[in-house]
């Protein structure tokens, strides 16, 4: 099983292939959700018990009312909590984390900037920030606002209590458009999505996310997906746009980190500067992608070995040519980094490998821990 107390449920993989490859139904890549700096605007816990069957087609006017009200309640509580992060080059979204100034972000909103520009809701006036660290792996960073006198920190819900179905609001600040607020529900838990590398991003594989209806947009990223109870159920990351329409978004697909790995990631940035336990599952190598006869993704080629490693100590060698892990085919860098993604540091598992002379064998690795 994967990690984090991950769902005894089947895994979905959605992943970006390169050469702009189709996704899901054949039409859909994923987009980072940072908004040029420079962009113009345009012009779990379950639902508390008075909520429910409001959704339903027989619903009365005071159902309604109640369900609005709700809504009301909730955004109010929230929007305190969700800041615009400025760079020199984008902008996007980010979450108040404590009492000390921390907000929780993503990697790919940071990028490589080191200090920052902050925006709390309802301000006019801005906050200077620095970077108190990142790990580009799970798309995570936090930065840290000099003066936090009136900043809210977010009430964050365990996520693995999220459940398809439940409402959900999209709060952050898409295109520029501060504190903007879009509605939806969870489609999907535990999805293992991989969003591409590009700008200052090197790209991630990120397993456990939440599927939302939500409509996230550029500027959305680190931002926060909530429940109607106010708390923090993910960090909207990435949008699906389709390439049978330009590239234009896909409606209702969006994907958050879930809050859980937000949590615990966070943590660790703001006590250490860095991640000092990933929870994540590593070979204890460096690969590369090869192309096979066919001139197609053909297996991950092992550039080196970490010595003292899982893959060292199984005598994986440099030059061979990972085929499959735990018995799934990995043509490529980024299938690896997915089964990975959903295995646990200390697992023993099968890795099937093609030599230099082109025969194969199957090794037996005990992972290790991804580096922090």
């Amino acid at each position: 099983m994967g990690r984090r107390g991950q769902r005894s449920m089947a895994r979905h993989r959605v992943t970006l292939l390169s050469g702009g490859a189709a996704l899901i139904a054949g039409a859909l890549t994923l987009t980072g959700c940072t908004a040029s700096s420079h962009s113009s605007p345009a012009s779990s816990s379950k639902p508390p018990a008075s909520s429910a069957g409001r959704l339903g087609g027989g619903a009365s006017p005071s159902d309604a009312s109640g369900l609005q009200a709700d809504y009301v309640r909730t955004i109010k509580s929230v929007l305190p909590s969700v800041v615009l992060i400025r760079t020199s080059k984008d902008l996007g979204s980010g979450i108040v984390f404590d009492s000390k100034g921390d907000i929780v972000t993503n990697d790919h909103v940071v990028g490589s900037a080191k200090s920052f520009t902050v925006t709390p809701s309802g301000s006019a006036t801005s906050l200077t920030a620095k970077l108190v660290g990142a790990y580009p792996p799970d798309d995570l960073a936090v930065i840290r606002v000099s003066k936090p006198d009136g900043l809210k920190p977010a009430t964050f819900a365990d996520s693995k209590k999220a459940q398809v179905g439940d409402i959900v609001l999209a709060v952050g600040n898409p295109l520029g458009l501060a504190s903007s607020v879009t509605n939806g529900i969870i489609s999907a838990v535990g999805r293992t999505v991989s969003e591409p590398q590009g700008g200052d991003s090197p790209g991630a594989t990120l397993p456990d996310t939440i599927q939302t209806s939500a409509a996230i947009n550029p500027g959305n990223s680190g931002g926060a997906l909530v429940n109607l109870a106010g708390q923090v159920v993910g960090i909207p990351t990435l949008a699906a746009t389709d390439s049978q329409l330009g590239g234009g978004a896909a409606p209702g697909i969006g994907f958050a980190i879930s809050s859980d790995i937000v949590k615990d990631i966070a943590t660790q940035l703001v006590a250490h500067g860095k991640v000092t336990n990933s929870h994540r599952a590593a070979l204890g190598v460096r690969v590369a992608t090869v192309a096979g006869p066919n001139g197609q993704s053909g297996g991950v080629g092992i550039l080196s070995v970490e010595p003292g490693g899982g893959a060292a100590k199984a005598g994986l060698t440099a030059g061979e040519v990972i085929t499959a892990v735990n018995g799934t085919p990995t043509p490529s860098e980024q299938d690896l980094a997915a089964v990975l993604a959903n295995l646990s540091p200390g697992k023993t598992v099968s890795v099937k490998v093609t030599q230099t002379d082109g025969t194969t064998r199957t090794v037996k690795v005990t992972l290790g821990s991804l580096p922090g």
